[in-house]
Parts: structure tokens; C-alpha cells; sequence
């Protein structure tokens, strides 16, 4: 077995730079792993330097100095929070102040519902699994109530860490985006000048990075909007939290569309019941759904490494699982960044055996 693990070894990494890659990865692994949530300031920052990237560039090319790009970039970075905590923080917190208020009605009207169908339908459900199912349902309730107990509980703590992502990220973005490239270079100054391998993969990771952080902002901001422009249209309640809901998502590749279209289609029927406003709110929803897998992401991920939704799905979940919300907002990057090491392996080394002639089936000419 050892002499096989040996072969295995030397033949996919004879190369002294494929150690290092794996190295790197496993060491990046457990720091994210152990420090994901302390991290998560830098990683908003990055994402965000990241969107600001081409506008500082853009600038760059109206023959403006660098350092006065990036502060206007910030600037505008800082206009765009204040716009945010300003208007649409507080229209938030109304609709979700008004959510919890009419929870209690739509319990009940659930609860009624629920009870009418042992008499449609009794041969499908009885009465007892109807009460199970209510049991249940209630004690999710309860849980949840005493979920968000505990979260306003614990206001003061959530109320620091928004300040500190209020004052380190903008900071961040900032010497980001001014000193990036003497960042990269110093990063570069501790790898080996020899490194074809690291330069294949960071020049097919790059540029699919910062595109997929671009488009998939611009899917949640247009998404979102054309939601929430569309549910006021239509009166529906909620039009806010929902939009916003379904703008996010978009974040969750094929689960996060059927996992928001519960509470949008929950929300239409408690509103207005069986009726055409909830078949005009099924139909505008879906529309929505089919215009941004159909249009939407080809436009935008035209130049993204194309993967399988399996591998989608499993991405998500493994690098969900991992690193919470991170992971998920990162699943296709990091999927494609194992792509894009798969392919940039060296190729297997061949052992060449030293074999006697006589044993090929070879003899030495005669004279």
C-alpha cells in the first residue's frame, strides 16, 4: 500500500510548485475556517473594492491622479450609506415592525384554512395529522419568537459590530484601492520568482472574480428593484422585505428562487386569497425568475467559466457549510478557482521503468 501512496505522490507532485499551491490552500482553508467571522469586515471591503475597481480606472483614464480617483470613489461609497441609512433602513424596519403585527392574523387564518381540508378532503388528510401539522407549525413560532427575543436582547452587540463595519469597511475600501497594487507586488515578493503554475491560475482568476462580483451585485440590485417596483405596482404588503428577499436570492444559485417564492406567494394569499391579484403576483414573480436565468446572467456572466448545476449546488452547500454566508456569496468563485487549479496542474509525471530486453521481447541482432 505505501509503495502505492509513494507512486501516487511523486507522480502528481513532482513539481516543487504544486506543493506550495497545495500548501497555500490548505493554510488559506483553516484561516478563513477559523476566522471567517472576524474576517468578515475585510471580505465586505474586498467585495466592495472590487465593484469600484473599473469606476477608479475609468477615472484614472480622464488623466486624474490616482489619489484623487479613489477619493472620489469614496466619497461617493460614503454618499451611497448615508442615502441607505437614511431612506431605506427605516422603511425597512417599518415593514418589518408591521410583519410582526400581522403575524398573529396570519397564523390564524392559516390555522383555518388548515382545518377545512379534512372536510374537502378527507380520504388524503385527517383531522389529527392536520392538528400534528398545526403543533408543529406553532412550535416553529415559538421558536422563532423566542429567536428574535434573544436577537433584540442582544441589540447593544449587533448595534456595535454595524458601527465597526460602518467605520473599518469604508476605511478599508479606501487603502484598497489606493495601495492595491503595492499590496499585490509585496504578496508577489514572498513567492517565488519561478511560478507558472500560480501565474495560470491568477490570471484565469482574476478577471473571473472581479466579473462575477460585478455582475452577480448588479443581478441582486436589479432583481431586487424590478421586484420591488413591480409587488408596489400591484399593492402587494411587504413590497420592501420582499424585494429585497428576492433580490438576495439571486446569491443562492436555483435554491434561493424557490426558497423566496414561498413567502411571496404566502404573503399575496393571506393579502388577498384566492383571487386574480394572486394570479397576477405568480405570474409577475415568475416572469421576474425567467427574465433573469434567461437574459439577465448570460448578459452578465458572459465570460464566466461555465459549470454544471450540480457542481453549483454542491459548491454552495460544501462552501455554505463552511463559511455561513461567505461561502455561499463565494460558491462559484471558488468552484471555478478549483477549476482553474485542476487545469493549471502540472501534468502527471510517467515513471519509466527500467526493463531487461529479453523481458519486451526484444533480442540483440547477430552479427
Amino acid at each position: 500500500m505505501i509503495p502505492i501512496i509513494r507512486s501516487w505522490i511523486d507522480r502528481y507532485f513532482h513539481n516543487e510548485e504544486a506543493v506550495l499551491v497545495v500548501a497555500l490552500l490548505v493554510v488559506s482553508f483553516f484561516v478563513l475556517w477559523s476566522l471567517g467571522n472576524d474576517l468578515g469586515p475585510v471580505i465586505a471591503a474586498i467585495i466592495i473594492a472590487f465593484l469600484m475597481q473599473g469606476f477608479v480606472a475609468w477615472l484614472n483614464k480622464q488623466k486624474l491622479p490616482h489619489t484623487v480617483s479613489v477619493t472620489i470613489a469614496f466619497l461617493l461609497l460614503i454618499g451611497a450609506m448615508a442615502a441607505a441609512f437614511i431612506f431605506i433602513i427605516p422603511a425597512l424596519w417599518d415593514q418589518i415592525l408591521h410583519l410582526f403585527s400581522e403575524l398573529p392574523g396570519m397564523v390564524t387564518k392559516g390555522r383555518e384554512l388548515l382545518l377545512l381540508l379534512p372536510e374537502k378532503y378527507p380520504s388524503f388528510i385527517s383531522e389529527n395529522e392536520v392538528e400534528q401539522l398545526i403543533r408543529h407549525a406553532s412550535a416553529r413560532l415559538a421558536s422563532f419568537g423566542q429567536l428574535v427575543l434573544s436577537f433584540s436582547l442582544a441589540n447593544l452587540s449587533v448595534f456595535f459590530t454595524a458601527l465597526l463595519y460602518m467605520v473599518l469597511v469604508p476605511l478599508l475600501v479606501f487603502f484598497f484601492l489606493k495601495d492595491s497594487q503595492s499590496m499585490l507586488g509585496w504578496v508577489g515578493s514572498l513567492l517565488p520568482k519561478e511560478r507558472p503554475v500560480m501565474n495560470k491560475i491568477f490570471a484565469e482568476m482574476n478577471q473571473q472574480i472581479a466579473n462575477y462580483v460585478r455582475g452577480k451585485v448588479v443581478e441582486i440590485l436589479v432583481v431586487g428593484v424590478v421586484s420591488y417596483i413591480s409587488f408596489t405596482i400591484l399593492g402587494l404588503d411587504f413590497a420592501i422585505i420582499l424585494g429585497i428577499a428576492v433580490g438576495l436570492s439571486v446569491v443562492i444559485p436555483y435554491i434561493g428562487a424557490v426558497l423566496v417564492t414561498i413567502p411571496v406567494l404566502l404573503i399575496g394569499f393571506f393579502q388577498w386569497g384566492w383571487g386574480y391579484e394572486l394570479l397576477y403576483l405568480a405570474i409577475v414573480y415568475f416572469v421576474i425568475q425567467g427574465l433573469d436565468g434567461n437574459v439577465l446572467v448570460p448578459l452578465l456572466f458572459s465570460e464566466a467559466v461555465k459549470l454544471h448545476p450540480v457542481a453549483i449546488i454542491l459548491s454552495v452547500l460544501v462552501f455554505g457549510g463552511l463559511w455561513g454566508v461567505w461561502g455561499v456569496f463565494f460558491a462559484i468563485p471558488l468552484a471555478t478557482l478549483v477549476k482553474a487549479i485542476s487545469n493549471a496542474w502540472p501534468s502527471p509525471q510517467v515513471m519509466v521503468m527500467d526493463t531487461p530486453e529479453d523481458e519486451i521481447g526484444l533480442t540483440p541482432l547477430s552479427d
